[in-house]
């Protein structure tokens, strides 16, 4: 065996990495101003039972550093491939309660865990674009689970003013510290019928991505940002 694939399975290479990050992730958001909308929302639903947390696969690194610890426990899947792991030791640094996918099983074995967890009372954070992409095209999964369990469905977008994008298909992005930003929960839907036609799945899935975009753009605004993630400049007043 190579090197580089026997060091890519050693756990203590891809869990200190992601505890660096991890570090990282949790000195930059200490350290930046964040507006915050949407958490009545979900402290609401919470009182109900565990949700369903659905983001777009760009903004993993901060999502667990946003939920909040009172709100009780939140799994989320990662792929068991080296950059999956590392994503997954980044996810339990942060606080989150990171799940491996089982690839020789494939999506029925991640449903079944998925139900068994909703039903001990966790709440589930999944990727609407997959572990893989492309980049913002949603997947079914989201849709499949959120039925399956029949909880709250919550999208979350979040963006700082100052931030780094890495050169991965997702371009995630890692936030820079002492900067400005946004994070935004949104209810999506509250209950979602058990069986539809190729249709209104259809309009389901783009439902959910123009909630998911809207959510995400609603953050980059309030951090300053523009829709491309470029600076915004805010308008100067009239001058008599």
């Amino acid at each position: 065996m190579r090197p580089r694939k026997w060091l890519e399975r050693q756990p203590w290479i891809t869990d200190g990495l992601g505890g660096l990050l991890g570090l990282w992730v949790r000195l930059c958001v200490a350290t930046t101003r964040w507006e915050r909308r949407g958490e009545s929302e979900v402290e609401a639903a919470l009182r109900e039972g565990p949700i369903v947390v659905v983001l777009w696969h760009e903004g993993l690194a901060m999502v667990g550093v946003h939920w909040r610890r009172d709100w009780g426990p939140v799994a989320a899947l990662h792929t068991p491939r080296f950059a999956g792991r590392v994503a997954g030791g980044l996810l339990r640094h942060v606080g989150l309660v990171p799940v491996a996918m089982d690839s020789r099983k494939g999506n029925m074995s991640a449903s079944r865990e998925v139900l068994r967890r909703q039903r001990e009372g966790q709440s589930v954070g999944l990727t609407g674009d997959g572990p893989q992409g492309p980049a913002r095209v949603m997947k079914d999964a989201p849709l499949e689970w959120a039925r399956a369990t029949g909880r709250p469905v919550f999208v979350y977008g979040a963006a700082t003013r100052r931030h780094l994008r890495l050169g991965s298909w997702d371009r995630t992005i890692l936030p820079k510290p002492f900067s400005q930003g946004a994070v935004v929960w949104r209810l999506w839907r509250r209950d979602l019928p058990r069986r539809v036609d190729p249709a209104t799945h259809a309009g389901m899935l783009q439902s959910l991505t123009e909630a998911l975009n809207a959510a995400s753009a609603e953050a980059r605004a309030l951090a300053g940002l523009g829709p491309e993630g470029g600076i915004s400049r805010r308008p100067e007043p009239d001058r008599p």
